[in-house]
């Protein structure tokens, strides 16, 4: 597991890198033929790492009720972050991965429900999702990449 924790972190770092000399105005722009910002993108990032690891696994959540609702699956951007909000969200996408690291050995994930994502693989473990999450962050570090070009 321990690969796979580590390409979680870096693809975090590879976003952070991406984002950090963005305008808010940038961050929260929508180009044309997109339907949601780079500011979405990374809240969504840090809410669906939360949703697949720990709600999954009967734990709660480490990011807020309010992101985790405005910006789960299905969502569009209808938040303004500010600055510091922004940074905040920054702070969780490149924290809560050590966080989930240390959890995952201190053995806290002993239950998991199994779930069947939009792309159609089944996660019935914590090792499977943690996995996938991974092929989650890929996209939207791709979906991040694009948008970075046009705003």
């Amino acid at each position: 597991m321990n690969k796979q924790f580590e390409i979680l972190k870096k693809s975090r770092a590879l976003v952070l890198k991406k984002v950090d000399n963005l305008s808010i105005e940038q961050l929260h722009t929508i180009p044309k033929g997109f339907k949601n910002n780079i500011a979405w993108n990374v809240a969504h990032l840090v809410v669906t790492q939360q949703l697949l690891n720990y709600k999954l696994s009967g734990l709660n959540c480490l990011a807020s009720d309010e992101l985790i609702e405005t910006h789960k699956k299905g969502t569009l951007p209808t938040k303004t972050f500010t600055e510091e909000e922004f940074e905040e969200v920054k702070e969780l996408l490149i924290g809560l991965p050590d966080t989930l690291q240390e959890d995952y050995e201190a053995g806290i994930f002993t239950e998991f429900n199994a779930y069947e994502t939009s792309l159609g693989f089944t996660l019935d473990s914590i090792e499977t999702a943690i996995s996938f999450n991974n092929l989650h962050e890929g996209i939207h570090l791709g979906t991040i990449m694009a948008l970075t070009k046009l705003v």
